[in-house]
């Protein structure tokens, strides 16, 4: 261990965070989290005999440690699990390979919503947050939460025990469904980092019941404020992190890159998925200070066209409007993923709202950045100066009026969302572009580029197949003016299949769903019955 990283680990803080050891390149071989930063970091430069092969390699290559403190232990998971899918440490194989990302889903839909744990998620329009890779803290962080804001954990079905209701683990049925979506609001109220405003809350709450003179409630809610109190102090949950902006160096050397104003503290990447333009939708992913922020995602359905850049357009115009612009807030930064196409679709889109706000693309085939001189609303100074002083790390071209940035020149025909760059940039780590004596590491921002990309598309591939999937299962029922889901539902309840409700008489029909629902089906057969003769 060098004299300066010795220096340096005496300032270790005793909060929870994520630290992050270094190669004498620079390059970030192992991020990890801990409970106590100095406790456990300090714990890799001191001798043990009980040491496995990987850590003893670890630790021979650490030149320097950085870490990020965290509000709780559950914060510090979630981060870790952000930074290891964009900085893919190569110390991190184990924790890549034998365990895969967990999330907490809460079908708020549902009549008595449930909290569940899934490591798939689905659009099926639950809530879902994480992902968490450590599965055992994440479950014991809700155990604790359901002791202040109780839930289900399955369906209630008649004659089931009572016994996690008795002991205040499941709401009480007697209150109401709204009574207890309020509680589960309070949960995802919580989940979302808002603790000190569901605090401030309860003891409001409980001071208005004393006032009342309903002690009942007044001691139910002293209860809890005071095991959220004691929740600081064991396993605290959020579904994501705010990590210091002034450590993510990605970010700041993409705001250097692009001239940006300020560090982009918001960036929202793009995608269209579509099988021959059907079931056409796009994606919008949201990074908010580097790490992906999925309670921000949102998903829209376009044109059924075989057009991306229409698409595009499209997407754009509409998040650019007046009404999304002020319930979702302002990018400061939009990644379109797609070539010189996209890129000029999502610039015209955004010129007609009469918006300001950066646009890059990224392509697919290379992984290069598109940067439009003037279009992309960015100051173009550095990466002009890039141009006329090329270095073996980055590559900067003029196609027309698009500047072609490619920040792995060393790597060719990366392929489509199959295979990355990432060996190729770790190779290159001790490559690094030097500016006025400032450093700019581009293999950060490859990386940063690559998660959002790949979300991006992740994203919208999962809901295309969610509507195409849809598609597959519709029923005729869906193709008649009148007849609901409730009413499909209930026909198909009572009958079983499509086949016996096309089969049953008027009478029977009349007596599940109404005269003038039941004529409407027998019109739609006698129609259908007329147009295949």
């Amino acid at each position: 261990m060098n004299k300066q990283l010795q220096q340096k680990l005496k300032t270790l803080p005793r909060s929870p965070g994520v630290y992050f050891h270094k190669s004498a390149s620079g390059e970030i071989i192992y991020v990890g989290k801990a409970a106590v930063l100095r406790n456990r970091v300090r714990q890799y430069f001191q001798d043990s005999r009980g040491r496995d092969n990987k850590t003893m390699a670890l630790v021979v290559e650490i030149a320097d440690t950085d870490w990020i403190e965290t509000e709780s232990e559950v914060d510090a998971l979630f981060l870790e699990s952000e930074m290891v899918k964009r900085y893919m440490p190569r110390y991190n194989v184990l924790l890549r390979d034998d365990k895969s990302q967990m999330y907490v889903r809460i079908d708020m839909k549902s009549e008595w919503p449930t909290v569940s744990f899934t490591r798939n998620p689905a659009d099926d329009g639950a809530e879902y947050f994480g992902p968490f890779y450590n599965g055992f803290a994440l479950k014991k962080a809700l155990r604790y939460l359901r002791r202040i804001f109780p839930y289900l954990t399955r369906q209630r079905r008649p004659g089931q025990s009572k016994l996690d209701e008795d002991l205040g683990l499941s709401p009480r049925l007697s209150d109401g469904s709204d009574t207890y979506k309020a509680s589960l609001r309070k949960l995802i109220s919580y989940i979302k980092g808002n603790r000190k405003a569901i605090a401030a809350e309860l003891e409001r709450d409980m001071k208005t019941a004393a006032g009342l003179h309903d002690f009942e409630r007044a001691a139910d809610l002293r209860n809890k404020l005071r095991a959220m109190q004691e929740l600081q102090r064991r396993v605290c949950f959020g579904d994501k992190e705010f990590l210091d902006i002034s450590k993510d160096k990605a970010l700041a050397d993409l705001a250097k890159l692009l001239g940006l104003k300020g560090i982009p503290a918001r960036i929202e990447g793009y995608d269209i998925s579509h099988m021959s333009g059907r079931q056409v939708v796009s994606s919008m992913v949201v990074f908010t200070n580097g790490a992906s922020d999925r309670a921000e995602y949102r998903k829209f359905k376009v044109s059924e066209k075989n057009d991306d850049t229409g698409n595009i357009h499209q997407t754009i115009f509409r998040r650019l409007s007046e009404r999304h612009l002020k319930s979702w807030g302002r990018p400061d930064l939009l990644l379109i993923d797609g070539g010189k196409g996209q890129l000029a679709a999502a610039i015209k889109a955004r010129d007609e709202r009469g918006v300001t706000v950066p646009i890059v693309s990224i392509a697919k085939r290379e992984e290069e950045l598109l940067v439009h001189k003037t279009g992309s609303q960015i100051d173009t100074a550095f990466i002009e100066q890039m141009r006329l002083q090329p270095r073996a790390d980055i590559a900067i071209q003029e196609d027309g009026d698009v500047y072609v940035v490619n920040l792995h020149p060393s790597q060719r025909n990366a392929g489509s969302h199959s295979k990355n760059l990432r060996a190729s940039t770790e190779q290159n780590y001790n490559k690094h572009l030097e500016v006025e004596d400032n450093v700019l590491a581009t293999t950060d921002i490859v990386k940063l580029f690559q998660r959002i990309r790949d979300e991006s598309h992740r994203f919208a591939v999962s809901y295309h197949t969610a509507l195409k999937r849809q598609q597959q299962t519709k029923n005729q029922l869906e193709e008649i003016p009148g007849i609901g889901p409730k009413t499909r539902a209930k026909l198909l309840r009572k009958f079983g299949s499509m086949k016996k409700i096309f089969e049953a008489s008027s009478e029977e029909l009349e007596t599940e769903i109404g005269r003038q629902k039941a004529q409407l089906i027998k019109q739609f057969l006698e129609g259908s019955s007329t147009n295949r003769q």
